[in-house]
């Protein structure tokens, strides 16, 4: 509250230095009257009931704003078992409904939950001291009755009740808050997704052996949790097993990295000499580029010597004449000489 009003003041001043003086878009806050922020809240029973008439305001005059001795007095009931986040969001929704507002928590007993919603994890009185202790809240109403009656509305003289408007079925009603609504006493706020006792609760039943051993590990006896021998056994043995698996799993993780770094000098190594043997440069180029000459050499004929003898030319082939062919005017006999065979005339 206090960090709005700061805020507020300086948007003021830059208003008055820049020479406009503007209003203000949001509600300007009033001071609060009990000693929430440094105390909790009252409960209701321990006041001083007041001596002057009780008069609704309407919904008009609680929003345009009410003088400062006059609050708009907002309601907002509930179990708020396991106090949590969403109860205080709602609750501080419910206190922002109005610029000048007085909210009054009621907060049922734990036999009426008992009856009308179910078993509680906090007593009533945790939960009395829990909501007073919420910022938000001005006066507590201890032991609040499930459904509001005229009577109770006007002893505590109630002007808005502040709830989400999801219907309340409970107590054989389709909505506990039907006859507000109707009365235009009703003020919405919004539920906040994602928490609330019932989940919260599940989620410890979800992880029920997780929170056992841990309040095991913590110093709560078997008794004390409702826990049999034989599961506090088991329990132990459980924790000793998983110091056990934490702690050989940190030495392999120890060793891996002892095995990594000799991996990573390795691999340098083995990057180094591969770079060195089939790099651009290395011994394999020159290997290669040796025994190719080496081969070109054997595998190339060797040139003939300048004194080398001149190939003898050969012979005319002898003319081939065929008998049939004697007389034909392309082939000529041969000659006849004169003279007789072995020296006689034919």
């Amino acid at each position: 509250m206090e960090a709005h009003s700061s805020g507020f003041g300086r948007k003021r001043k830059r208003e008055e230095l820049n020479g406009e003086m503007k209003e203000a878009e949001c509600f300007r806050k009033l001071p609060r009257r009990t000693l929430g922020l440094t105390e909790p809240a009252p409960f209701a029973d321990e006041l001083v009931a007041a001596k002057a008439p009780y008069v609704r305001v309407s919904m008009e005059e609680a929003c345009r704003g009410t003088p400062e001795d006059r609050p708009v007095r907002v309601y907002a009931d509930g179990i708020f078992d396991m106090f949590h986040s969403g109860h205080a969001r709602a609750l501080m929704q419910a206190k922002c409904l109005f610029p000048n507002t007085h909210l009054i928590v009621g907060v049922c007993s734990d036999d009426l939950t008992h009856k009308f919603k179910g078993f509680t994890v906090m007593n009533e009185d945790e939960r009395y001291d829990a909501v007073s202790h919420c910022r938000y809240v001005d006066e507590v109403v201890r032991n609040a009755p499930w459904t509001l009656t005229p009577a109770f509305l006007a002893e505590h003289r109630i002007d808005f009740v502040a709830h989400d408007d999801i219907p309340y079925i409970s107590a054989g009603s389709d909505d506990v808050y039907k006859h507000i609504k109707e009365a235009g006493m009703f003020a919405p706020t919004q539920r906040t997704e994602g928490i609330s006792t019932s989940d919260i609760i599940t989620r410890i039943v979800r992880d029920y052996d997780v929170y056992v051993r841990r309040n095991l590990q913590r110093g709560y006896t078997a008794k004390e949790l409702n826990v049999s021998f034989i599961n506090e056994k088991k329990y132990h043995l459980q924790e000793h097993v998983d110091k056990v698996n934490k702690e050989f799993v940190q030495k392999v993780e120890e060793k891996g990295i002892d095995l990594i770094q000799k991996w990573e000098e390795k691999s340098r190594e083995f990057i180094g000499n591969f770079l060195q043997m089939f790099g651009p440069d290395g011994a394999l180029k020159h290997m290669l580029k040796e025994g190719k000459g080496r081969m070109l050499q054997a595998i190339s004929p060797r040139q003939s010597p300048s004194s080398s003898p001149v190939r003898e030319e050969r012979s005319p082939s002898p003319t081939f004449r065929l008998p049939f062919f004697t007389s034909s005017p392309f082939f000529s006999p041969p000659p006849h000489h004169s003279g007789s065979l072995h020296g006689g005339q034919i």
